[in-house]
Formats: C-alpha cells, sequence, structure tokens
C-alpha cells in the first residue's frame, strides 16, 4: 500500500471519467434489485473494514475523525493491517485506544516501503527475524496474520533472487498462522498466479486476497481452495476489479478500504468512510440489494475473522447493544 506508487493494473473506467465521480457516486444509489432475504442473525446495516493501514503516518492528525466516520455509515470493526515493522507496536496501541473497533493483524510485508532518503525494497530473511519476535511474543491479540504475501512489481524486484527470499518469508508466515490458529491478509500484487500456488502448497485454508489484481482465471482457483476476496473503493476506477467481482460469488467477497491507498479517485487519500462505496458498487454489478452485500460481506468477514467475536466482541448481531 502506497497512495502514489500503488497503482493499478488496469484502465481507468471510461464510464467514471464520463460521468465525473459525483454523477456516480448518484448513480450508485439507484435501486437495487430486491432479492429473497435470507435467515441471518448479522445485521444488515453494518460493515467490517477487512482490511486498512489505519496506522499509516497520513492519520496521524486526524485518527478521531476518521474512526468516527467510519462508524458514522456502519462500521462495527477494522481490521488493521501492517505494512512495515514500525506498523507493530502503533497498531496494537490503536487497538488499545479505539478498543473493540480496531483489532490487529500484524505481518511482514513483502516490500519494505522507502523513506525520505531510501528507496523501497525487497523483504529480506533478516527482516522476518526481527518481524517473527514480535509475532509471538503478541499472536493472542491478534486477528489475522498481515498483511503478508508476494509482490513481483519491477521497481521493488530487482532481481531473482528477490522473488525466492519474497517467497521464503511468505512460506515462513503462512505456517506461522496456522501455528496460532490465525486466518491470513494477502498481498498479492502483479503475483496473483505465484501467491495463490504458494498458499494453496502450504495448505493455507483461512485466506483474504485484499485488493487482487490478476486475472479472473487465477483467482477462481482461489474462490474453489475457499478464499476470500476484499474489495476497495477503487473498484469505480478499475475494469478489472469489476470483472473480478462479477466473477466471484458474493460468498467469497469481504470488504476493505486499504486506506489511505486505493481510494474511488487517484491520488487523493482514501478514509474509511469510503467502504460505503465498495459495497454499493458490488451491489450494482452483481445486482443485488446494498443490504444483502452488507449482510454477506460481514458474516463471510466473521467466518475468516472469529477472534471479531471472540476475542474482541464486536457488537455484530441483531441482539447486540
Amino acid at each position: 500500500m502506497n497512495i502514489l506508487c500503488c497503482t493499478e493494473q488496469d484502465h481507468a473506467d471510461s464510464r467514471l471519467l464520463l460521468l465525473g465521480y459525483q454523477d456516480f457516486r448518484r448513480h450508485l444509489t439507484r435501486q437495487s434489485k430486491p432479492i429473497e432475504d435470507q435467515q441471518s442473525p448479522v445485521r444488515e446495516k453494518i460493515m467490517i473494514d477487512a482490511h486498512i493501514h489505519i496506522s499509516d503516518d497520513e492519520f496521524n492528525e486526524d485518527v478521531d475523525n476518521i474512526v468516527a466516520e467510519a462508524k458514522m455509515v456502519g462500521v462495527k470493526a477494522m481490521v488493521a493491517v501492517a505494512e512495515k515493522l514500525e506498523d507493530f507496536q502503533k497498531i496494537i496501541d490503536l487497538s488499545q485506544t479505539y478498543k473493540n473497533f480496531i483489532t490487529p493483524a500484524l505481518g511482514l510485508h513483502p516490500v519494505k516501503p522507502g523513506s525520505h532518503d531510501t528507496e523501497s525494497r525487497s523483504v529480506t530473511l533478516e527482516d522476518y527475524q526481527i518481524a517473527e519476535v514480535f509475532l509471538r511474543e503478541h499472536h493472542n491479540l491478534l486477528v489475522a496474520i498481515g498483511e503478508v504475501g508476494l509482490d513481483f512489481t519491477p521497481y521493488n524486484v530487482k532481481s531473482s533472487n528477490d522473488k525466492e527470499v519474497q517467497r521464503k518469508v511468505f512460506s515462513k508466515q503462512i505456517q506461522l498462522a496456522q501455528e496460532f490458529g490465525l486466518p491470513l491478509n494477502v498481498h498479492s500484487r502483479s503475483a496473483g498466479r505465484p501467491t495463490i500456488q504458494t498458499l494453496i502448497s502450504e495448505g493455507a485454508t483461512a485466506v483474504l486476497l485484499h485488493a487482487f489484481d490478476g486475472k479472473v482465471s487465477v483467482a477462481r482457483q482461489g474462490v474453489e481452495a475457499g478464499f476470500y476476496f476484499s474489495v476497495p473503493p477503487s473498484i469505480v476506477r478499475s475494469d478489472q476489479k469489476q470483472r473480478l467481482v462479477k466473477a466471484i460469488p458474493l460468498s467469497n467477497l469481504l470488504l476493505e478500504t486499504d486506506a489511505p491507498a486505493l481510494g474511488p479517485e487517484r491520488q487523493i487519500r482514501n478514509e474509511a468512510k469510503n467502504i460505503e462505496i465498495s459495497c454499493q458498487e458490488i451491489a450494482r454489478l452483481k445486482d443485488v440489494s446494498v443490504e444483502e452485500v452488507k449482510k454477506t460481506t460481514t458474516a463471510n468477514a466473521l467466518k475468516l475473522f472469529p477472534r471479531l467475536i471472540n476475542l474482541y466482541n464486536i457488537p455484530i448481531y441483531e441482539d447486540a447493544t
């Protein structure tokens, strides 16, 4: 996740360019086709953000407002994922400040972000050794291991050795998640096929592939393995993600923002409240009601992240206050 360099590998939606973003938002509010109500104890008007970088420095000055606005649109929990080692303790602290709302998912991202004087680079085994110590000490607080995975974009991977080290680090974290009984929150930019192949070969079963940018045919392999896919607000400008949502069953979809990246408009900070856009666009593409998308994606999130209930007591159900 990087708001400037994390680009989608697809063409902008020409319809969005013609209508303009505000017109497109109004277009999304049309009545969706009603469907048969299914018996479910999950509230219909709530959402879970399955992948957000709430610890990002871009939110340092207004995290209170970001959380408040998310709650106002119906978000009941955020799965806060790490992008770098420095995020680990910050996410734990945020989960204590915003108890039973921000929930921690920690793991070593395949790319170490650059800073003002360093370039981004592929992860190393030494990075993993540092991360593993923290993960073992805090695994009882986590709802998932993540953000982990593979990233084979050319500006991050300089050699075949970089790819091999990423695979090793990814495999080690899959095994760690299995040891702890935790799901995986997975990054797979420009590496959809090898990411899914690695997950399957390692025997992973509880998996979320966030903002998947691969082909539909590859995603179907993940669906067959029982994996979930989460959808960011950038879907409104992504032909690739729209094709993906049309092809993947609603029973395998979750909502995410990936904020501050992958918002509805390029290079403008994404925020947690924009999860509504993901929900509305899924409803439009699936020709179902927004309420059904909220109910089903929330139920899916609870299946994948059982600690949202078992550990953090997120008020999800109809009889919860």
